[in-house]
């Protein structure tokens, strides 16, 4: 089975990964349709104007929207696609199972509109088995709609890059199905790689598990350091420079966003709860705002103002979803005279002005590690506290020649 796609639609495509693939897509001669049901982002986007922050996109938006990129919020245009990617993500219940109506009615949805032969293709990350369920509701409707899952992996942020340089992982149940994957995707990457099914899913859960934990080795690290008075990247940088076997640690910071935890908790919920690292994982990043909490407690905070800078996910992001600088706000509610949360790219009325921020606050978090925050000027005699050395200390240990017993400085 092959086919030359020139026309695709994208359910969800208006989103932070469908408009992203969309643009891809599109910057190659596809005929792209974004489907959505937000009418304010649709609008935007028909506009030429991005809904979100993402690196190197708005330029590209401008040249090909009404070109080879339209968005709509009719479902008739699916009528016409050779493939629909679905990014609509799969909904959990409180115990992380999920949960089936929500998908069903998507895939009806689509099924509603589309002809049979139409690749379908499942995008979001999704519990492991989903895809199987999913293909045999299709099957059960005496639909003939190849399926195939070939979930995202691409960072906030830069994910036009990363859909160009990165492999794609493709699966299906049907050589039919994998070989339509493969096609459309190779208009897009440099490689595809070939999975079942539920190896996808796994790969998908696996890869921002073991993010996670990273962030994790690195948190309860700092935190052990804090908790003896130590200067942590005193140590990280000894224990890392010209040291190639801890290329690979990260430094602490918040562990947060819409996916890293919840995929996490979705991974420990399909092993019967028994996937403990993932356990320890979320104590130790879900309780590093406590950590600092903790520390800011030991001088007079009921009688401080202590401002937050940067309340989305991270850096240079708009995205505040599962931010852990408004947990840290909502902790610090409870024991501060007063916070102030202030961040350059997001809309929220309870936010103030860095400037206001910064004169009022007698004690300074750095919540997100946005690029604005790098050369700023901090007012003297004002508590900061830094988890991210994001405002780098040039005290760290020297470095002096080795020498052998024997001969000179090497």
């Amino acid at each position: 089975m092959s086919r030359e796609f020139t026309n695709l639609a994208i359910v969800g495509g208006c989103g932070h990964v469908g408009l992203p693939l969309g643009l891809a897509f599109a910057s190659r001669g596809v005929r792209v349709t974004l489907l959505d049901i937000d009418s304010a982002k649709v609008e935007m986007v028909n506009a030429g104007r991005m809904p979100f922050r993402e690196r190197d996109s708005a330029e590209l938006l401008g040249r090909v929207v009404g070109k080879t990129l339209v968005a709509t919020l009719e479902p008739e245009c699916l009528g016409d696609a050779q493939a629909v990617v679905m990014v609509v993500g799969t909904p959990v219940d409180r115990h992380l199972n999920p949960t089936l109506n929500e998908l069903y009615r998507g895939i009806d949805g689509v099924l509603a509109h589309v002809a049979d032969g139409t690749l379908l293709v499942l995008r979001s990350t999704v519990y492991p088995g989903v895809t199987r369920l999913a293909h045999n509701r299709i099957a059960s409707l005496g639909r003939r709609i190849p399926l195939a899952f070939c979930p995202e992996r691409i960072a906030e942020g830069k994910a036009l890059e990363e859909l160009e340089n990165l492999p794609q992982i493709i699966s299906a149940f049907d050589p039919g199905a994998m070989a339509l994957a493969r096609e459309l995707f190779l208009k897009i990457a440099p490689a595809v790689i070939e999975l079942d099914p539920m190896e996808a899913e796994l790969a998908k859960l696996f890869t921002n598990s073991w993010r996670y934990l990273n962030f994790a080795i690195s948190n309860q690290f700092f935190t052990i350091a804090r908790n003896y008075g130590l200067d942590f990247y005193r140590i990280y940088d000894a224990v890392t420079r010209d040291y190639p076997r801890m290329k690979g640690f990260n430094r602490p910071g918040f562990a947060a966003g819409p996916c890293l935890l919840k995929d996490t908790l979705q991974l420990a919920a399909f092993c019967d709860n028994s996937f403990f690292m993932g356990h320890a994982a979320m104590l130790v990043n879900e309780g590093l705002p406590n950590t600092i909490v903790a520390e800011l407690r030991k001088g007079p905070l009921e009688r401080q103002s202590v401002a937050i800078l940067g309340m989305a996910f991270k850096g240079d992001s708009d995205d505040s979803r599962e931010s852990l600088s408004f947990r840290l706000r909502n902790l610090l509610s409870l024991y501060a005279k007063e916070v102030l949360c202030t961040d350059p790219y997001i809309c929220d009325k309870t936010l103030v002005p860095l400037e206001t921020a910064l004169e009022r606050a007698d004690a300074i978090v750095l919540g997100a590690p946005h690029s604005v925050y790098r050369n700023l000027s901090l007012p003297p005699g004002k508590q900061v506290v830094d988890i991210w050395n994001f405002w780098e200390r040039a005290d760290r240990p020297e470095v002096h020649p080795a020498r052998r017993p024997d001969g000179p400085a090497r």
